[in-house]
């Protein structure tokens, strides 16, 4: 599986983030409706395997912390797709200075106990229960 991490400056709302992100299961981002070509905040990042985008990685930096999401199209998932989208944004975070990178599974998520334990696996740790959880860079 040859990877490419693709950093998208002055990122735009386009096909691809409509059909990965904006087609993620109701609750799993939450309210997700933006124009066509519309400015996107944070910084964003693109998975490509053979051509094709796979994933988004997404991260802001809020108050000295990098909050970060992954959205990887499902025909991509259970591959590896998304623990490479991990790694590459706690790398880009460590880069910029950050030491702690964390997700928030949202309380409606579909399947928020299995994405948790995924995320547990990958070495983040919850915040004395809480749906945000947190990682060292």
């Amino acid at each position: 599986m040859s990877l490419s991490w693709i950093h998208e400056s002055q990122a735009r709302w386009d096909e691809a983030k409509a059909k990965i992100v904006g087609g993620a299961p109701a609750g799993v981002f939450g309210k997700v409706e933006h124009d066509d070509g519309a400015l996107l905040p944070g910084e964003w990042f693109r998975v490509e395997q053979d051509g094709q985008t796979v994933a988004f990685g997404w991260m802001d930096i809020v108050w000295g912390e990098g909050e970060m999401l992954l959205a990887v199209d499902p025909a991509a998932q259970g591959g590896g797709v998304g623990s490479f989208v991990i790694e590459q944004l706690a790398s880009e975070a460590k880069q910029r200075g950050l030491t702690t990178v964390y997700n928030t599974v949202r309380a409606e998520h579909p399947d928020h106990a299995r994405v948790t334990k995924w995320l547990s696996a990958r070495g983040f740790v919850s915040d004395h229960g809480s749906v945000r959880l947190f990682r060292r860079t």
